[in-house]
């Protein structure tokens, strides 16, 4: 099953650095394993471009839509058995402890 791993800030990092995680050693044990496809991390916010469209009306603005002071910054695509497998990836993300990891399935559009 794929998840999109989503890698973002927070405003409230854990403060325990005891055995912090290695994101080198995170995507090289993923990568072998065949649970990460592919990820990236993202520019800052300021590099962003939202696109709208409003009664046929094209709207482009820079930066994040919303104002927030979490944001994403990087992204994983992960290959997993299930939710389980899934959130033990996650779990083990350096940003995990740093930020925060949103997993979300990709949809089913055969249905």
């Amino acid at each position: 099953m794929k998840y999109m791993m989503f890698v973002c800030s927070d405003t409230e990092p854990d403060t325990d650095r005891s055995d912090w995680p290695d994101i080198d050693a995170w995507v090289a044990e993923n990568d072998a394993r065949g649970r990460r496809l592919t990820g990236d991390a993202l520019a800052e916010t300021s590099a962003a471009t939202t696109v709208r469209v409003r009664n046929g009306e094209l709207l482009v603005s820079d930066g994040p839509f919303t104002e927030t002071k979490e944001v994403i910054v990087g992204f994983d695509l992960l290959e997993c058995a299930d939710l389980d497998e899934a959130i033990e990836v996650a779990r083990t993300h350096p940003m995990a402890r740093q930020g925060r990891i949103e997993l979300r399935p990709f949809a089913d559009l055969d249905v």
